[in-house]
């Protein structure tokens, strides 16, 4: 008989706010783009709105035909103050770390520009297998599909979206702008109160996925 064929496990994270907490730097860099451009941005109100792509939070403070270029120059300036100040969330490196040591393979699906995200991650010393950014939402579905992802790990109803899309197991952490009974609502799987309960949760999870290959080998 052929051995059965396996895969590993593999799982995604969001960035900002699940694995990051990037509202400092994000700050940062809002304030240099207004005393930039002369245009009042309200960096407090926007840090309390991450998750959805830039160019939605630009969108309120400036005209349409500006939002492409604000955003590019947003991305232009972001390395210079958005890296420093940004600080890994409790249990971000454990959790990635978690899945390797299982033997998976853990991916960061961000909608944040793909070259900042690394730049963030190298800076704290976390070392996913694989880094895809400018996916939002539903759209991140398209490389956990590829990846063949079984969990999404997010903070935001988006990312719980997505998970389901990919019909992948969708993890929540309300560490982000949606509280637990958001995440709930809008149908997390999982809700954890933050990334250092998710090694112990993965264990089980992984147990869980074994035990029914393992009984019907028998």
């Amino acid at each position: 008989m052929a051995p059965m064929a396996t895969h590993p496990l593999t799982v995604g994270f969001d960035l900002d706010m699940t694995l990051i907490d990037s509202r400092p730097g994000i700050h940062a860099a809002y304030l240099a783009l207004s005393a930039e451009t002369g245009v009042w941005i309200d960096a407090d109100l926007a840090v309390t709105r991450l998750g959805p792509p830039l160019e939605r939070e630009l969108a309120h403070w400036f005209p349409d035909e500006q939002i492409q270029e604000m955003g590019d120059r947003y991305r232009e300036i972001y390395p210079t103050y958005a890296i420093e100040p940004t600080l890994a969330l409790p249990g971000a490196r454990e959790a990635v770390a978690a899945v390797q040591e299982l033997g998976g393979r853990a991916i960061v699906v961000t909608a944040k520009h793909e070259p900042n995200a690394k730049l963030h991650l190298a800076h704290l010393g976390i070392a996913p297998d694989e880094v895809i950014g400018w996916l939002w939402a539903e759209a991140k579905a398209e490389a956990l599909r590829e990846h063949g992802a079984s969990v999404y790990v997010g903070d935001h109803t988006g990312d719980v979206r997505g998970a389901h899309t990919a019909e992948a197991l969708a993890v929540a952490v309300p560490t982000g702008p949606c509280d637990a009974a958001e995440l709930r609502e809008a149908g997390a799987d999982v809700i954890l109160d933050d990334l250092t309960a998710f090694p112990d949760w993965l264990r089980g999870y992984s147990r869980n996925q074994l035990e029914p290959a393992v009984t019907s080998r028998k």
